[in-house]
């Protein structure tokens, strides 16, 4: 299992730098005298600004002060998608994931996924590759975490109505074929998601962020929330 799940060429994406439309801040008021000290904070972005795509709480910070603060402060509930097929919605989910505090992303399958949607914040938590279900459910056990399948399949739970256990894995499938077969006979627990026009599924970064909210509703303190 490797904990970087991109390829040495693949290109970087966006960068939250240069990302049109952002709004950050500029140099530290008053100057450097009046710099604030603590090994988070980072010269460069004190002297010349911080326009990256962060929370007020987290300006001026270094990338990995930020990375080492949202890991301590993680939700306890990891998200997992298939990669069979070189899903684009991949950068969506770990988009999401972030926002939501996610203990980690886990990629099942190819290593390779399009970062352009993640808006460079896999940079800022655990994004691990599993080259099979078999490597993702390995890691799900040795961690005491539930593997919850979510797919529109019959027998599947309503998530709107489901109790998602705390400590858990969010696993779901490609866009069009969902979860493979592999997949759905080692979740301990298969949900869907209440759908009521005439489309067969939803969108596969949709559908992870409807599945982290409902986590999101059962099990997180809001008052913890920016």
């Amino acid at each position: 299992m490797s904990t970087d799940a991109r390829d040495a060429d693949e290109p970087l994406g966006p960068s939250e730098w240069t990302a049109s439309g952002q709004v950050g801040v500029g140099p530290w008021p008053g100057g450097r005298e009046s710099w604030p000290e603590g090994p988070e904070y980072d010269p460069e972005l004190l002297a010349h600004g911080d326009t990256r795509n962060v929370v007020d709480a987290y300006r001026y910070w270094r990338r990995e002060a930020v990375a080492a603060e949202l890991a301590a402060r993680a939700h306890p509930f990891h998200v997992a998608i298939e990669n069979f097929g070189h899903d684009h919605n991949i950068g969506t989910v770990v988009r999401t994931a972030n926002a939501f505090a996610a203990a980690g992303v886990h990629i099942v399958g190819r290593r390779r996924w399009n970062r352009r949607g993640a808006m460079v914040t896999d940079r800022y938590l655990a994004v691990h590759h599993h080259p099979d279900v078999a490597g993702l459910v390995a890691f799900a056990r040795a961690e005491h975490l539930a593997v919850v399948a979510v797919d529109n399949t019959p027998g599947a739970l309503r998530l709107e109505t489901a109790d998602l256990p705390r400590a858990c894995v969010l696993l779901f499938g490609q866009e069009g074929p969902g979860l493979t077969e592999e997949a759905r006979a080692a979740a301990d627990l298969a949900v869907s998601i209440a759908q009521f026009g005439s489309t067969r599924s939803i969108n596969a970064g949709v559908a992870a962020g409807v599945a982290m909210h409902a986590w999101i509703r059962r099990h997180a303190d809001l008052s913890r929330a920016w």
